[in-house]
């Protein structure tokens, strides 16, 4: 499908003209064009690409196919981009969608083979405020690029979610079974963003760096700002996977501790039947002349010296904070 803004001496003077009267447009003065092509035909491909625009065939080849990596070519008299949206669902965890930017002196040109939502929502504020002044298709392209960029933030809130998760249960003691696949599983996905990010930050780097004619100085520093968000994203992305480790090295400490005060207590209970074991033990020699088994104390004695020595045992320890 062809979607098209025709702007005239900075502002939106029509909306979906009929491709025919697209060469006629294009040569006309003060015109600018945005030609959005979403999910388009091979024939609507040809007559855009090829036909009104001419573009190299290497970048028609490269725009109709998946490229995986975000790039940046600069031609003669126009600006081949490729960038991804980012998009992150529990049971699917992280897709990306290709959007490829032609961008000339007074024209953009997008192309995705599936919706994006940033692009229908760059189209519709512009028919929501014609009357907006847009002085280059440098203008739309930040839009673009900056609404790709905030498409990540709806990532980064589940991200952060499935973070706090894991720090709540290392609180309130989850299995080690519930918590290690959690954790691979996150750093994974956070590994994957930052791989997502980085190239595109490089391209925004990239363009920000002055040397194309088709961005005007005065749209730099918010290309700049994009890439500072982009960096921002992989920064906090690192961050959370440190993060995540520090909370299972915790958890890990946590279990080690608990289950030394166990064996601490268990210590603590055996070393209390020592006097019982020992006391039972002498009396139970039964050796041919022991007077304490003919002592008519003998009984009362054995009791007495047994919690004596359980209660000697007891104070020790405690004063030692070994239970």
């Amino acid at each position: 499908m062809i979607t098209t803004l025709v702007y005239r001496d900075h502002k939106l003077a029509g909306h979906n003209p009929p491709v025919e009267s697209l060469t006629a447009l294009r040569q006309e003065p003060g015109v600018m064009l945005w030609i959005d092509l979403g999910q388009p035909t091979s024939e609507e491909v040809a007559a855009i690409l090829e036909k009104l625009f001419g573009f190299h065939p290497l970048t028609i080849e490269d725009c109709v196919s998946d490229s995986p990596f975000p790039k940046v070519e600069n031609y003669e008299d126009y600006l081949y981009l490729v960038t991804h949206a980012i998009d992150y669902a529990p049971d699917t965890r992280f897709t990306t969608t290709e959007l490829d930017l032609f961008l000339g002196s007074n024209y953009i040109v997008t192309y995705h083979r599936l919706p994006l939502k940033t692009v229908q929502a760059v189209i519709d504020r512009c028919l929501r405020t014609p009357a907006t002044l847009v002085r280059g298709p440098d203008r739309l392209a930040h839009h673009l690029l900056d609404g790709l960029v905030e498409g990540c933030k709806p990532a980064l809130t589940a991200l952060r979610a499935e973070v706090d998760r894991v720090e709540d249960g290392v609180l309130r003691n989850i299995s080690a079974e519930e918590l290690f696949p959690l954790v691979v599983a996150l750093r994974k996905d956070l590994s994957r963003l930052r791989q997502l990010v980085r190239p595109q930050r490089e391209v925004i780097v990239g363009l920000t760096q002055g040397k194309t004619k088709l961005l005007r100085p005065l749209i730099l520093p918010y290309l700049r700002d994009v890439g500072d968000e982009l960096v921002r994203i992989e920064t906090q992305a690192a961050a959370w996977a440190e993060q995540l480790i520090l909370s299972f090295r915790i958890y890990l400490n946590k279990s080690g501790y608990e289950a030394n005060q166990g064996i601490k207590v268990i210590t603590g209970i055996t070393a209390l039947t020592l006097p019982p074991l020992l006391v039972g033990g002498w009396f139970g020699m039964n050796f041919e002349r022991m007077h304490e088994l003919h002592s008519g104390m003998g009984y009362l004695l054995a009791v007495a010296v047994t919690l004596v020595s359980m209660a000697g045992m007891m104070i020790f320890m405690r004063k030692k904070r070994w239970i």
